[in-house]
């Protein structure tokens, strides 16, 4: 008589948590690629850091931000829609693993993407501006990037489930980052005019970038800053909800 032995779930997903690892690592040019961008356009910004009106934390927070975009729009969800498209999620699920193990375990190597963003991001800042927070900005700064990383993630999630051809994914995913960015980034610096400004900081990319650069200084936390923070955890909430409600495990 045969034994069958199911693994436990904490040994499913160190197995799967090892081979999403190595599968990052394979993928190291894309991952040099979104930890460059936003440290370039920090390096870029310097002169922005002495101006009054901006400041430090904002060209921080900018560089992050961007990181952050670039994890969930342009790696995530292109990686989880390249995968389906092979079939590997299939194979996943006649496996004895659980659905939440192999979704957490892909969550789990992009929320270490969001570390890796974050801190390089300070090391630039710090080595190459001259910008040094203390330490309850550096902490409350990597919580915010949490959030505003799982922001992305949850957008990334949703497009990938509302689309599931791997080309399309590819290409709105593209599309919605370029409009993030040029959008956030211009309506932030004041270009667009007052009214489109104020409208940014209540988007995506202005509500994270905004948690960000406060929590940088947590001593001029306020409360419209809570509430920005608050819409930033809605904006995660119903993205993922619905990246889980569309998500299909085959494109066909």
């Amino acid at each position: 008589m045969t034994t069958t032995i199911i693994p436990s779930n904490k040994a499913v997903l160190s197995s799967l948590l090892r081979a999403d690892f190595i599968t990052q690592w394979r993928n190291r040019r894309s991952v040099i690629l979104i930890l460059l961008i936003p440290v370039v356009i920090t390096l870029a910004w310097k002169s922005m850091i002495n101006n009054p009106i901006f400041g430090g934390p904002f060209v921080l927070a900018n560089g992050i931000t961007i990181g952050l975009n670039a994890i969930g729009l342009m790696g995530y969800s292109n990686a989880v829609a390249r995968d389906r498209d092979k079939g590997i999620f299939q194979r996943l699920r006649v496996a004895p693993l659980t659905a939440w193990s192999i979704m957490a375990s892909r969550l789990i190597v992009q929320l270490a993407m969001v570390m890796a963003v974050t801190l390089g991001v300070f090391i630039v800042g710090h080595y190459g501006d001259g910008v040094t927070l203390n330490p309850a900005g550096y902490a409350t700064s990597f919580a915010m990037a949490f959030i505003g990383g799982a922001v992305y993630l949850g957008l990334g999630q949703a497009i990938v489930g509302f689309i599931k051809n791997a080309e399309t994914v590819n290409a709105v995913s593209r599309l919605v980052y370029f409009v993030f960015i040029m959008v956030g980034m211009f309506a932030g610096l004041g270009a667009m005019g007052d009214k489109m400004k104020e409208i940014a900081k209540w988007s995506p990319y202005g509500a994270v970038q905004h948690i960000l650069a406060a929590g940088m200084r947590p001593e001029i936390w306020n409360h419209q800053t809570t509430m920005i923070l608050l819409v930033t955890v809605g904006y995660a909430i119903v993205f993922s909800a619905l990246g889980i409600k569309w998500f299909r495990w085959s494109s066909k």
